[in-house]
């Protein structure tokens, strides 16, 4: 069977064009805010800008930015995954088991803790693509699940890689002299990440099927089996994230992660992804996590207690995800 193309009008050519220019202004925009913050605390504190608070704004960026863009696939698709918290634990507590329990070689453990993440993504596509569970309950279930795992598979004790020569180094260790490790494989990742969605397969079948699932299955792709192969693949992300954090502690924590998701999902939508899919961007949501980083940073040097560092970052997730519904009504 023959698959037509029905030819592109003008008007959808103008459409296309808009929605490139809005994405450009969002991005703009999310930038702009992080100058603004950026200067709003290097005024009210001179130790806010210093080189040092600078790396240190990076280096905490990591975790958050590294599971912010594997969200960031599954948000353009149209689902959401609030697994990535826990599942980051859980992966931390694997890496601990393959590496410090078992004995095996970094090189081998390592590569697991990660896979282990892509399989709880695969978990959750088969979920939600193939027994048709929504994202939310689907990755729910999971949050759950992996906070459990962690705790059981830990026996609810840190697993600590004192006796790991070189795991502390991937995270904290400096392959450029006061740049640490960890900034350089978000940057990494981040480059690979924007490649992907730009420039392959699985970035334009990620974009149609949250533009339209409809219409990209009529069309003859596989909604459902990529659908699977874009959560496995932001799972090992999480895997990823679960790594670094393990490695800059010094520890894999089973208690650590929750909230996470939360601040992931916020730099992924802050940066200008639309929760309702079809759109979305690395660098966006790279500002997305810097932005989150910096207010974390600068509310921490002004000695702004905890609980009210949740209640102005919360009305940042309503301030970002009401811009999304205004941008989306009038698109």
């Amino acid at each position: 069977m023959t698959t037509v193309k029905a030819p592109v009008t003008e008007r959808q050519r103008a459409g296309g064009v808009t929605g490139a220019i809005r994405s450009r202004l969002q991005q703009l925009l999310a930038f702009a805010s992080l100058i603004v913050i950026y200067a709003f605390f290097s005024i009210v504190s001179p130790f806010f800008f210093s080189y040092g608070n600078f790396i240190a704004i990076l280096f905490s960026t990591v975790v958050i930015g590294t599971l912010a863009i594997g969200t960031t696939f599954v948000i353009i698709t149209g689902g959401i995954d609030l697994s990535i918290g826990t599942g980051m634990a859980l992966c931390a507590v694997m890496s601990g088991v393959f590496i410090v329990n078992s004995g095996l070689p970094l090189g081998i453990g390592v590569p697991l803790a990660i896979l282990f993440g892509g399989l709880m993504g695969l978990v959750n596509g088969i979920n939600v693509a193939l027994l048709k569970i929504p994202p939310f309950i689907a990755t729910l279930a999971m949050m759950l699940v992996a906070e459990g795992l962690a705790l059981v598979l830990s026996h609810s004790t840190p697993i600590y890689f004192s006796d790991s020569p070189g795991y502390i180094e991937i995270s904290a260790g400096n392959l450029i002299p006061n740049v640490p490790n960890a900034v350089l494989i978000l940057a990494a990742i981040a480059i690979i990440a924007g490649v992907l969605l730009t420039k392959t397969v699985l970035g334009r079948y990620t974009y149609s099927i949250g533009s339209n699932e409809e219409a990209t299955a009529l069309s003859g792709i596989d909604v459902r089996k990529w659908k699977v192969g874009i959560y496995a693949f932001a799972g090992l992300f999480t895997g990823l994230a679960g790594v670094m954090i393990s490695a800059r502690l010094g520890s894999a924590q089973p208690a650590t992660g929750m909230g996470y998701e939360l601040q992931a999902i916020a730099a992924v939508v802050i940066g200008g992804t639309s929760l309702s899919g079809g759109k979305g961007s690395i660098i966006g949501t790279l500002i997305g996590a810097l932005i989150i980083s910096v207010l974390n940073n600068g509310l921490q040097i002004m000695s702004i207690p905890q609980e009210w560092q949740n209640v102005i970052l919360g009305c940042v997730i309503l301030v970002a995800v009401y811009t999304d519904r205004i941008r989306k009504r009038e698109a």
